[in-house]
C-alpha cells in the first residue's frame, strides 16, 4: 500500500492560505495521509487540522498574530522580540483550547526545527510531552525572536531556515504520494541572500545558522526541483496560492488576510474535486500534479 504524506510550508502570515486549504479538508473529513510534516506556521496549521478545529488557525492569525502583543516593531527597536511566538502559542491555547485527544490520536505529525549548533534540520515527532517546545522552536524566527528554545539536548530556531519544504524527508520516510501546501504562488523561486556578509555579522553567535540562511535559497529551490521532478514511482501534488495572492510574511491587513483565506478555501475545494474525479487532474487545477510513474 502506497504511503501518503502531507507537507505544509510556513511563511508567517502567508500561512493564512494553508489554513483555508485545511479548513476545506476538514469540512469533508479528508485526512487520507499516513503522516504530516509542518514547518513554522505550517506546523501551527497542522495542529488545528489534526485536532479537527475548523477556523482555529484563521482566528489565531487574524485576531492574535495581528495583535501588538505578538508583532511589535517598537519593542524590537528597544531590543525585544519583533514577534513573540511563545505568547502566541500559549494564548491561542487559552482562547481556542485544543482537543488533545483528537490531535494525538490522529496521524503522526512531525515538525521541523533548525539546530543552532549544526545548522541542519531536526524532525520532531510531536507528542503531548514536547508539543509546546516544538511549536515554539519551529516558529522561532531568527533575529525576530530573541529566546533560543532548547530541549532534547539541543537548541533550535525556525525550521524554515534549514528545510522550508520537507518533501525529501517525506520521501525518505517512505511516502510515495506527497501532497504539498505551499505559501507562495507557483512562479516563485527564492533569490539568494544579497548580503551574506551582513547575515554572518548579525548571526555571529550562531555561524551555522548564518551559513544555513545563506544556503536557504539553494535548498528551497532544490525542494521545488524535487517537486517538479520527483523520483520514479513517486507522485507529488501541489496546492499553491494563485499568482495574485498578496499576503506577505508580515501582512497585518485583515482584508488581505481574509482574501488569502478564501483563496485557500477555494484551492482546497478544487483539490478535493480533482482527487474525487469531478474533473481531471491537469496543470491548471492541480498545479504541478507530477506523476513520475508515467514519466
Amino acid at each position: 500500500m502506497t504511503k501518503k504524506a502531507l507537507i505544509v510550508e510556513g511563511g508567517a502570515m502567508r500561512g493564512i492560505f494553508a489554513s483555508g486549504v485545511l479548513d476545506a479538508f476538514m469540512a469533508k473529513d479528508y485526512q487520507p495521509y499516513d503522516f504530516a510534516i509542518g514547518v513554522s506556521a505550517g506546523a501551527s496549521n497542522l495542529v488545528g487540522y489534526l485536532s479537527h478545529a475548523p477556523k482555529r488557525s484563521f482566528n489565531v492569525i487574524t485576531t492574535m498574530a495581528t495583535d501588538k502583543t505578538f508583532f511589535n516593531p517598537a519593542r524590537f527597536l528597544r531590543g525585544g522580540n519583533l514577534v513573540d511566538v511563545k505568547w502566541l502559542w500559549e494564548e491561542s491555547n487559552h482562547r481556542y483550547p485544543l482537543d488533545c485527544q483528537k490531535l494525538f490520536s490522529s496521524i503522526p505529525m512531525y515538525a521541523v526545527a533548525t539546530n543552532t549548533e549544526t545548522g541542519q534540520p531536526d524532525y520532531f515527532h510531536v507528542s503531548p510531552e514536547n508539543v509546546s517546545k516544538v511549536i515554539e522552536a519551529t516558529t522561532a524566527l531568527p533575529i525576530a525572536y530573541k529566546p533560543t528554545p532548547c530541549f532534547s539536548g539541543g537548541c533550535f530556531t525556525d525550521g524554515g531556515v534549514a528545510d522550508s519544504i520537507p518533501v525529501k524527508e517525506a520521501y525518505r520516510r517512505g511516502a510515495r504520494e506527497i501532497t504539498v501546501i505551499l505559501s507562495h504562488p507557483l512562479s516563485y523561486n527564492m533569490s539568494p541572500t544579497k548580503y551574506p556578509w551582513l547575515m554572518k555579522r548579525v548571526l555571529a553567535r550562531y555561524p551555522s545558522i548564518a551559513q544555513a540562511m545563506i544556503q536557504r535559497a539553494e535548498n528551497y529551490n532544490a525542494s521545488l526541483d524535487f517537486i517538479r521532478n520527483p523520483p520514479a514511482g513517486a507522485i507529488v501534488r501541489v496546492i499553491a496560492p494563485p499568482e495574485d495572492f498578496s499576503v506577505k510574511r508580515l501582512t497585518m491587513n485583515n482584508n488581505l488576510l481574509n482574501e488569502g483565506y478564501q483563496m485557500g478555501l477555494e484551492a482546497g475545494e478544487s483539490h478535493l474535486a480533482s482527487i474525487n474525479g469531478v474533473h481531471g487532474l491537469h496543470s491548471e487545477n492541480c498545479h504541478f500534479c507530477v506523476d513520475a510513474m508515467t514519466a
